[in-house]
């Protein structure tokens, strides 16, 4: 059994933090449960080109909102707190916050902690 305490996790080193989100990262692969959980601020006004080639991602708003728009086929899909977005896919994709979005991520395969977007928008995949 494991408990982990947001308050525990910010300004950690698990606490990563870029020009339009920030992502409090609370299970990690060192964990060792097969997906890794994150307490994500998407930041007002922002865009973010994001494409997880590597995982897939569950998202749950829980404040907030704004929308996801998928490149593949340009729809775009409006969120807002107690709506789920699910990646299943790898859908590179725009996340827009109108305001602040609170968001909780699962990704499986899970990630170490201290990964952030390429060029791309990818996260990599780190191997044992």
């Amino acid at each position: 059994m494991k408990t982990v305490k947001l308050q525990d996790v910010i300004d950690s080193e698990n606490h990563v933090k870029a020009d339009t989100w920030e992502s409090r990262r609370l299970v990690l692969k060192k964990d060792g449960m097969g997906y890794s959980v994150h307490d994500t601020v998407i930041k007002a006004g922002t865009e973010t080109h994001i494409w997880y080639q590597n995982h897939l991602e569950s998202v749950y708003c829980i404040e907030g909102k704004g929308e996801v728009e998928t490149i593949k086929d340009g729809k775009v899909w409006p969120i807002e707190k107690d709506t789920i977005y699910v990646l299943d896919q790898h859908d590179e994709h725009y996340l827009r916050a109108e305001t602040d979005m609170r968001m909780v991520c699962v990704f499986n395969p899970p990630i170490t902690g201290q990964e952030t977007h390429d060029e791309n928008g990818v996260y990599p995949l780190v191997e044992d």
